[in-house]
């Protein structure tokens, strides 16, 4: 029985957890509240699912490495910084520019007055 059966992880379960995976940030123990999938399982899946060359320079960034390991590196729960679907979190572009203009600034005035100069009606806004 493979990692994926014996944990029933779906095809998007694999792939958020060799995300995690990939990532130094994120401590094997985190992967295993997460997902149920303790180190070894992790380590047999990325073998079985990464290149050789990608699988080699992984297990050389991560063997020993203090941040893959809650307990290395002092935490005391083993919980993710990233979000339970293990994209990490951004704001919209919406969100990131300004929403508007001080109210009672000339162009916060000239916007609000329309192409053709003249002003809005009181029950158009």
């Amino acid at each position: 029985m493979d990692v994926i059966e014996k944990h029933d992880l779906t095809e998007e379960d694999v792939t958020r957890l060799i995300g995690m995976a990939w990532e130094d940030d994120v401590p094997f123990e985190a992967i295993e509240a997460q997902y149920g999938v303790p180190e070894e399982d992790v380590i047999a899946l990325m073998r079985s699912r990464l290149k050789r060359s990608s699988w080699e320079l992984w297990r050389e960034r991560v063997s020993g490495r203090p941040t893959k390991h809650a307990a290395k590196r002092g935490l005391t729960d083993s919980t993710s910084r990233r979000p339970p679907n293990g994209r990490p979190v951004t704001v919209p572009d919406a969100l990131s520019e300004p929403v508007g203009r001080p109210p009672g600034s000339a162009e916060s005035e000239a916007d609000e007055a329309g192409p053709d100069g003249a002003g809005l009606a009181a029950g158009d806004a």
